[in-house]
């Protein structure tokens, strides 16, 4: 069975990454939830995307001088100043307000949303006995900087999180081998194809899952990866026309930004 993985969560639905669109995905049914992990200026660990504020904060008005500074620029308590939920409501990023598929209850609550720390976000999975994948956000030219590997074991061990719930992507390679070197009871996944443009190149194989840009795989490149052991999943599909050609390629995971529209949903309120 292809398992359904929400993309930062039911962010068609909710702020993404936020623990709104964590509990609108384990609601609808998702088999496991995305989320990305970023390091603050003063160490701590929070869920978001962007290398920039501005696209799901209120950074320009709170701090118009910093606004395209990057996230590692900003401590934890100038992070958690910010509304990252009213955003949604004015940007309505998937059209599905506009249709009223939310209602204006969750729609107010939103307004109330933080940026959640990793803690937070780990909290809320062995609370539910869910899965989530982690994807450590890599600064370019910080590859070799482990400070945010490291960090995140730290936290999963202080949550005391069943290794089995958690697994940890990142295009950062070098940083899965010293996951595995380091921890080698937690699952890790390579992510592959960036941008929609460049070849993939698998070198070596070493990785036993890979996450990769669907935009960029091919069905012979599917087979070959399954033929060598290798469990598939790719990213990010909202269609059903194309989530069945990949669930009929035989991948084993598919991230979405719709859960809903690939697993039976309960009912949203």
């Amino acid at each position: 069975m292809v398992q359904v993985i929400a993309h930062r969560g039911a962010r068609s639905l909710a702020p993404e990454n936020s623990l709104s669109a964590a509990q609108l995905a384990f609601d609808i049914g998702s088999d496991l939830w995305e989320t990305d992990v970023r390091i603050t200026r003063d160490g701590h660990l929070i869920l978001f995307h962007d290398e920039l504020l501005s696209r799901c904060t209120d950074v320009a008005s709170l701090f118009p001088s910093r606004a395209l500074d990057p996230v590692n620029t900003f401590s934890l308590t100038e992070i958690q100043s910010l509304d990252a939920g009213s955003y949604f409501e004015k940007t309505d990023p998937f059209g599905q307000i506009v249709r009223g598929n939310i209602s204006k209850k969750l729609l107010e609550s939103y307004r109330k949303e933080r940026i959640s720390t990793l803690e937070q976000g780990l909290i809320f999975i062995q609370k539910n006995n869910w899965k989530v994948n982690l994807e450590l956000k890599a600064v370019l030219g910080q590859d070799k900087d482990m400070a945010l590997p490291e960090k995140t074991l730290e936290t999963i061990r202080s949550i005391g999180l069943n290794k089995a719930q958690v697994v940890i992507s990142s295009f950062c390679h070098p940083w899965l081998d010293w996951i595995t070197k380091k921890y080698p009871g937690i699952e890790v996944q390579a992510l592959m194809g960036e941008n929609d443009y460049d070849p993939l190149d698998f070198a070596d194989f070493r990785f036993p899952v890979y996450n990769v840009n669907a935009q960029v795989i091919t069905k012979a490149q599917v087979i070959d990866l399954k033929a060598r052991g290798k469990k598939v999943n790719v990213f990010t599909i909202n269609d059903n026309e194309e989530f069945e050609t990949f669930v009929k390629m035989g991948v084993d995971g598919i991230f979405t930004d719709f859960s809903q529209r690939f697993v039976i949903s309960k009912i949203i309120s």
